[in-house]
């Protein structure tokens, strides 16, 4: 009995405490077909290798999307939420990331020559200057 009740309850705990992201679809779309997608829920998205070459994505939650080898050279990623975004081996050259969140992002192997980092918070949780 006391196996059973143990394994519910770290059952439970494992289910509260997984981030939980959920796109808006329409925002996705409207990002596709548009690259300008301002303060729009991406949480979550599967983005994988998309070009968003100059994209409008200011104030953008993208928490937890998959961005890896995408191109976001020149994007607009101002305020963005990009907390534990996958940005592996993603272009983000001369992207505008100020004050945004990178906190738990994955940027292994992106580019980030020319990107400005100002006020951005980083992987390790610290402020970029």
């Amino acid at each position: 009995m006391y196996k059973i009740y143990l394994a519910m309850i770290t059952t439970i705990f494992s289910l509260v405490s997984a981030p939980v992201y959920a796109a808006n679809p329409a925002h996705i779309e409207q990002l596709l077909k548009t690259k300008k997608c301002v303060k729009c829920d991406l949480s979550g998205a599967e983005l994988l290798g998309v070009n968003l070459s100059e994209a409008e994505l200011l104030g953008a939650n993208l928490s937890g999307a998959n961005l890896s080898n995408a191109n976001l050279s020149e994007a607009h990623l101002g305020k963005a939420d990009l907390s534990r975004a996958n940005l592996s081996n993603a272009n983000l050259s001369s992207a505008n990331l100020l004050n945004s969140n990178l906190y738990r992002a994955k940027l292994y192997n992106a580019n980030l020559q020319g990107a400005n980092l100002q006020g951005a918070m980083m992987p390790d949780g610290t402020i970029h200057p």
